[in-house]
C-alpha cells in the first residue's frame, strides 16, 4: 500500500503524483489540507509539517525523492 500525503496546492505533489500514474502505480492520496487528523498521523509518522511525504510498506520517504522512490518500487529508470 502507497499513500501520498499531500495538498492540491504543492508542486512536489503534484509531480509526484503524476510520477506514479506515469509508471502505473496505485496510490492512495491524502489530502492533509483538509483532514487534519491525517495531518496529525503524517507528523508523527514522518516529523515533518511539509509535503508531500510517502509511505510504502511502511517506509517513509520525505518529498519527491525520485530516486529512493524507484529503488523501493524496482522502478528502471526513464
Amino acid at each position: 500500500m502507497i499513500k501520498v500525503y499531500s495538498t492540491p496546492f504543492c508542486a512536489y505533489c503534484v509531480s509526484l503524483k503524476l510520477f506514479l500514474k506515469q509508471h502505473n502505480i496505485k496510490f492512495e492520496e491524502i489530502d492533509v489540507a483538509k483532514d487534519k487528523k491525517a495531518q496529525e498521523e503524517m507528523i508523527k509518522k514522518s516529523g515533518q509539517m511539509g509535503v508531500p511525504v510517502i509511505e510504502i510498506d511502511d517506509q517513509i520517504i520525505i518529498g519527491f525523492d525520485r530516486e529512493k522512490i524507484s529503488k523501493i518500487l524496482k522502478l528502471n529508470k526513464k
